[in-house]
């Protein structure tokens, strides 16, 4: 594979991370923060103390981050035709990535809020503020930086484990360097995707520090 043809398999390949990197991680966020503020809250002395949900929710977290993405893809492709019609292609690709991003991020999420000073929840709950207002006016704000940092290494994660998605023909980047420089030994074709993966990582790696300290001064 040369030149203008390389380019063009780089682009279509990079357009197909970024859409199952990009709705993967979308709601990996949206259903991951609401489970990490669960298990935090649901936590012994915390707000809802609520012990026995917390231990069904971590288990089901952990059985969740337990399973190695490759054999996820496997385990999941029934679940993934019967919802997308295919098991190939950057769309079927999407069932395991987000399945695989929620716990993960969920963990995180929990990792990031319990790092919230426990004296400003107190003051919030003797000012009279109910869960919500503690949640949105306390919890996620004061956690938001270690929150956005969390985002990163979701983004980061799903970009490998989409990578890895293209063993089994879940396209993008990893098919790529699969079905064109692996099996066809194109070197040129496994460079070119490997200098794009390793830009990707080190540009989505800097904006999420960026944003995290820029939010750490306000």
């Amino acid at each position: 594979m040369q030149g203008q043809e390389l380019f063009q398999s780089l682009l279509q390949a990079t357009n197909e991370t970024f859409y199952m990197v990009g709705i993967s991680a979308l709601v990996a966020i949206v259903l991951g923060l609401p489970l990490g503020l669960l298990l935090v809250m649901t936590g012994p002395g915390n707000l809802l103390d609520f012990p026995q949900l917390h231990k069904v929710l971590g288990a089901i977290v952990n059985t969740g981050r337990s399973f190695p993405f490759i054999i996820l893809l496997v385990v999941l492709t029934p679940l993934t035709r019967l919802i997308v019609g295919t098991s190939i292609g950057s769309t079927a690709a999407l069932v395991p990535l987000t399945l695989a991003a929620i716990p993960f991020f969920g963990r995180i999420a929990e990792t990031s809020i319990l790092e919230v000073d426990k004296g400003l929840i107190e003051a919030a709950q003797a000012m009279g503020c109910n869960y919500w207002q503690i949640i949105l006016k306390v919890l996620i704000p004061e956690a938001l930086p270690s929150l956005v940092l969390g985002m990163t290494i979701l983004i980061v994660s799903l970009l490998n484990s989409s990578a890895m998605a293209g063993a089994v023909g879940g396209g993008g980047l990893g098919n790529l360097a699969i079905q064109y420089g692996y099996q066809r030994f194109d070197v040129g074709v496994m460079f070119s995707t490997i200098v794009v993966l390793i830009a990707l990582v080190q540009i989505i790696q800097f904006l999420g520090d960026f944003l995290a300290q820029r939010m750490r001064k306000r």
